[in-house]
């Protein structure tokens, strides 16, 4: 499944519409990369399926932040 690690966005699902108003199903795919980020913690690379949005958010608080509310996140759920 396509899923961010950090912000856990995913795929949705909407239409494509035509001129004459047409519908027909499509999917919104999150912005994925695959990305190294080096974990000083740890201090060895970590290898993360994130998207860009993951990456300004790792970015702004840091990366043992970003993973730690991202489990915290799933963890509500």
């Amino acid at each position: 499944m396509k899923v961010c690690e950090i912000t856990g966005k995913v795929a949705v699902v909407g239409n494509y519409v035509s001129h004459s108003h047409h519908k027909t199903k499509r999917r919104f795919n999150p912005n994925l990369k695959t990305k190294r980020f080096w974990s000083e913690e740890e201090a060895r690379w970590i290898t993360l399926r994130v998207t860009a949005a993951g990456m300004k958010t790792i970015n702004k608080k840091g990366l043992a932040a970003a993973m730690r509310d991202a489990a915290a996140a799933r963890k509500i759920y």
